[in-house]
């Protein structure tokens, strides 16, 4: 299990301000819009009391999908995927490619497969949805998955589209992984997965919807797949172990040999 944890002030500190009725913050925001009230006070509060915007040029111009709460912990399963040198160099043609037809592309920070939408997970349901997920995946085996065709993905919020590469193989065993990861987030009352599901591994991104724009150099995009000097590019991932992201936590799940 690879776990980062946070200090026990912060836990402190977070424990406190659940144990602080909703009717009290609303009078404190109320009291603190008439009087001074003193700093230690606001200090504990900060969000509450002064609700911050996010500021979406810290990010490369990404907005959250959802409000950032405080002991709300975003929340994904997937397969992690990490690159090799030949796809570190079709990655750097394919931006290539795409800034000449206008698109300016940003690389991901690090390369997966989705097996659940983000959801939220408060900080006390983390160790029994982890529990839940290992016990859901222990009799599942490991597998191997290819991708060769490009797609482009645009979020639900239309405010980031994605280059992606869509698995050609596998997807049998990857339904049934997502099975197991759905059961787990239904008894958590979370969103399960999508219905019809691609699945795919997002190479670069751009802010906004320009889906269009993608779409129309996709098939020199593909080109630089296919036509590699090695032959055609096939992005093969060894599916030994699924990861957990909550926060600042990750867990691993290891499949059966």
């Amino acid at each position: 299990m690879l776990v980062g944890y946070s200090s026990s002030s912060d836990e402190e500190s977070e424990a406190a301000t659940e144990r602080i009725p909703t009717e009290s913050l609303r009078i404190l925001t109320l009291v603190s819009n008439r009087l001074s009230l003193p700093g230690c006070l606001l200090a504990m509060f900060p969000e509450e009391v002064y609700p911050q915007t996010e500021d979406s040029t810290l990010h490369g111009g990404r907005t959250r999908s959802f409000k950032h709460e405080r002991g709300n912990w975003a929340t994904y399963v997937y397969l992690p995927y990490p690159p090799e040198e030949d796809f570190g160099e079709l990655l750097e043609e394919l931006l290539s490619v795409a800034r000449v037809h206008g698109v300016i592309l940003t690389p991901q920070e690090e390369f997966h497969l989705s097996l659940s939408q983000t959801v939220v997970l408060r900080h006390h349901w983390i160790q029994p949805f982890t529990q839940s997920l290992r016990k859901a995946l222990v009799h599942h085996k490991r597998f191997a998955c290819s991708a060769e065709r490009l797609k482009v993905y645009c979020n639900a919020e239309r405010t980031r589209t994605f280059l992606g590469m869509e698995v050609c193989t596998g997807q049998a065993q990857l339904l049934h992984l997502v099975q197991a990861v759905d059961r787990t987030m239904t008894e958590f009352e979370l969103d399960t997965f999508y219905k019809d599901p691609s699945f795919h591994l997002s190479l670069a991104w751009c802010v906004g919807d320009v889906t269009e724009q993608m779409n129309e150099c996709l098939q020199s995009l593909q080109g630089v797949v296919t036509d590699h000097e090695d032959g055609p590019f096939v992005l093969r991932l060894d599916c030994t172990e699924l990861r957990c992201r909550t926060g600042n936590k990750t867990f691993q799940f290891p499949l059966k040999p």
